[in-house]
């Protein structure tokens, strides 16, 4: 039928019939359809056919002129190969995709593949600090929601914080692209500003003051005290298992190390004895919940107002042996295996000494120091003097 703007607004479906179909003879594959719908009401919609199948709009929403430009549109997708009506299912299985229903699948898949500490954080990340973000579509999210919510976690909890929940939305976004879920990952757009790198080393009176404030019983004063004996991260410490711990050694399996290498830290007198103080109430030397000791923040604050010493971190003890074992003579090479770096280069390839007495004479010099800086033979801004 020749259709104009006119005919298509008279056009009425017969009596008796249900549907009533029209084409456009300008338009090949073009189609005007009045059905009788709901109570009686007659609704009237553009079709598009063609050999993958059809399309629809509805009327008024679209005139003679609007249709015929849409019907036109397709038909040049479907000459390319393209398959409207299934872009347009994926359209609406996109628009339902909502972020707070994708999550469960991801941190399914993050589960296995992450250690228990790491998973936690970019669970909370995703479904804590981006809970806003959970209604939307993920085909609906902008740069522009994203960076949004992400200055309210800067602002509420600080820079550091919105970078480490901006990785954690990041890599899930990236899952969702790999899955079709998105047709770009909005948080590529997000900018950071790069981490301050710490140089903070205790001074010695600084660690006398911390050696004195830690000598009460108490789950996070023995953290501390071996975490600036051993150079050990936090995690590992407050994390350990009493099958991990030997009469002379800890072994530390290498799903709960950074690198994923085992760790083997050897067992001076006193850090021996620090354990040999701690009861036996579970599988993990500190904490009460199997899963070792996570009070730091609430812990540390308390520290903090009878300590006196500014601008410091847990992390801060770590560095703090390290520069210290290096001052007082111990070869690098030394001190990166006690720490359980992972060494670079040709020699990650070749060299896989443990370095066992090595380290074990490190430790125990570096214990002599710290006993000597508590009990005031060590003085000043410096972890160990200037050799003469």
């Amino acid at each position: 039928m020749k259709l104009t703007e006119k005919i298509v607004a008279e056009l009425f479906l017969p009596p008796g019939k249900p549907e009533y179909v029209v084409s456009d003879d300008d338009t090949t594959g073009l189609y005007f359809r009045l059905r009788c719908g709901a109570k009686g009401k007659i609704k009237r919609t553009w079709f598009f056919r063609y050999s993958g199948g059809k399309s629809s709009v509805d009327y008024p929403a679209y005139n003679l002129t609007a249709a015929r430009k849409w019907a036109g549109q397709l038909q040049a997708k479907v000459r390319l190969g393209g398959d409207p009506a299934q872009e347009r299912r994926e359209a609406q299985v996109k628009s339902l995709a909502t972020m707070g229903a994708t999550l469960p699948a991801y941190l399914d898949h993050k589960r296995q593949m992450l250690r228990p500490r790491s998973f936690e954080e970019v669970e909370r990340h995703l479904t804590k600090h981006y809970q806003p973000l959970h209604r939307h579509p993920l085909a609906a999210l902008t740069v522009a929601l994203v960076a949004t919510c992400d200055a309210a976690i800067a602002a509420e909890r600080g820079v550091a914080a919105a970078r480490n929940a901006g990785r954690s939305l990041h890599a899930f976004l990236a899952w969702c692209f790999k899955r079709g879920l998105v047709d770009r990952n909005p948080a590529a757009g997000i900018e950071h500003r790069p981490p301050r790198r710490r140089d903070r080393v205790l001074a010695a009176d600084e660690i006398r003051a911390l050696w004195g404030a830690t000598a009460t019983p108490g789950d996070f004063h023995a953290i501390l005290r071996l975490l600036l004996l051993t150079g050990c991260r936090a995690s590992e410490i407050a994390g350990l298992r009493w099958s991990e711990v030997y009469s002379d050694r800890l072994v530390i399996p290498g799903e709960r190390i950074k690198n994923h290498r085992q760790l083997v830290v050897p067992l001076t007198v006193t850090a021996r004895a620090i354990l040999d103080q701690q009861p036996r109430l579970g599988v993990c030397v500190f904490g009460r919940n199997g899963r070792g000791f996570t009070g730091f923040g609430s812990c540390k604050r308390r520290l903090d107002q009878c300590l006196g010493i500014e601008s410091w971190v847990v992390h801060d003890l770590r560095r703090c042996f390290c520069t210290g074992c290096h001052e007082l003579g111990v070869e690098p090479h030394v001190v990166e295996a006690a720490v359980g770096h992972a060494i670079g280069g040709v020699a990650a390839h070749y060299v896989w000494a443990k370095y066992e007495r090595p380290i074990r004479r490190a430790l125990e010099m570096w214990e002599r120091h710290v006993l000597a800086i508590a009990e005031g033979r060590v003085s000043g801004d410096r972890v160990v003097p200037l050799r003469a």
